[in-house]
């Protein structure tokens, strides 16, 4: 079954089902914001932290907030604090043994 089937898991999995998708969601719903900071906490190659970071905005996931001249900051949208739950629930089952040991560049304690 595809997402255009109408399976609402195989649609969420589409757009935040890459490994940094939901770890960059994670990050600003921690309280990061900057590009830089999200860079240095998730350890992310930057190329592929730039262009998860324009899928989710262009999901309407999360969105750019205006600073000075070159610096990129940004925010969730509703939509994308919305993914808390989900984040923390995945987050516990990671914890009680269900999933391999998370890599040391991406673990992070909540």
């Amino acid at each position: 079954m595809t997402s255009d089937d109408g399976d609402g898991l195989a649609a969420a999995l589409e757009l935040v089902g890459q490994r940094w998708a939901l770890l960059i969601v994670r990050s600003l719903l921690d309280g990061a914001k900057r590009y830089g900071d999200l860079q240095r906490e998730l350890g992310a190659p930057t190329n592929i932290l730039a262009t998860r970071l324009r899928e989710l905005q262009a999901a309407g996931i999360l969105y750019r907030v205006p600073l000075a001249h070159n610096v990129r900051a940004y925010a969730l949208t509703e939509r994308g604090a919305a993914l808390r739950e989900t984040i923390d629930a995945l987050a516990r089952w990671g914890e009680a043994g269900h999933a391999p040991a998370a890599r040391p560049s991406t673990a992070k304690g909540r």
